[in-house]
């Protein structure tokens, strides 16, 4: 996928959809000449695709922020040296948590892996066992994916976790209070839409929202992050019109 430039020379990847941004930028990257630089503006604070960068490339990622804030976050990405890079077969992404703050951890695992399309593989490399990521894995994503250590020793964990089936829902025991259109919205103002939704919304009620992709890294941010119970249900799967009804239920005894 390409992207013309505006015209002060800038990516505006708010265009595209997470994924897509990334897959781009990882790609200029890659075909990025030494010292050579692009600026790309996003709708929220990128830090995750740097970590992707940092954990593919190395340590050899010129970051630097020259907008922060508001729906307009705009980086200079530079290539500091020459790197091989990880080339990847068995894996649709690499997360090296040992070149990540573990403040952020989280962040990084957890918005990625909502990007993934069912039965690829993000592979993560920690320098202890990653028990917390697993846990929350095991809580919140059971049955839905696998968790494989691929090597076990000092200093160097190695874990390939496939995403697998998703959903599993049911379709009875709730009320639709709310409905509402969020596709003429910036991304930013569509998550504070779906985050009021939910929480102005009581057990056994559920609101139905119409998006113009396919909403699943907002699913898997909610798995990892809500304290209360839901269901996800597709109404309507593209491929222009995506229609999800998210069903608040009641926590069992």
């Amino acid at each position: 996928m390409n992207l013309e430039k505006n015209e002060n020379g800038e990516l505006d990847v708010r265009v595209l959809i997470p994924i897509q941004r990334h897959e781009l930028l990882i790609r200029l990257f890659k075909e990025l000449p030494v010292k050579d630089s692009f600026v790309f503006i996003n709708d929220h604070d990128p830090l995750p695709l740097f970590y992707e960068f940092r954990s593919i490339y190395g340590d050899v990622v010129g970051w630097e922020y020259l907008n922060r804030g508001g729906r307009e976050w705009k980086v200079k990405v530079t290539r500091l040296e020459e790197s091989q890079g990880r080339e990847f077969t068995d894996i649709s992404t690499l997360i090296d948590l040992r070149k990540v703050e573990a403040k952020d951890w989280k962040q990084v695992v957890f918005h990625r892996y909502g990007m993934m399309e069912e039965d690829t593989t993000m592979e993560l490399i920690a320098k202890e066992d990653p028990v917390e990521i697993h846990h929350i894995f095991i809580m919140k994503f059971e049955g839905k994916h696998s968790w494989i250590y691929k090597k076990k020793e000092a200093d160097e964990y190695v874990v390939h976790i496939t995403k697998k089936d998703n959903s599993g829902l049911g379709d009875t025991g709730f009320s639709v209070v709310n409905e509402f259109d969020i596709r003429h919205y910036p991304p930013t103002e569509r998550h504070e839409m779906f985050y009021k939704a939910f929480a102005d919304i009581k057990p056994g009620e559920a609101f139905e929202f119409i998006n113009d992709h396919d909403p699943k890294p907002l699913y898997y941010q909610m798995e990892a992050e809500s304290k209360e119970p839901f269901r996800w249900e597709y109404i309507e799967k593209g491929p222009e019109v995506w229609k999800v009804r998210v069903v608040k239920t009641k926590a069992e005894a």
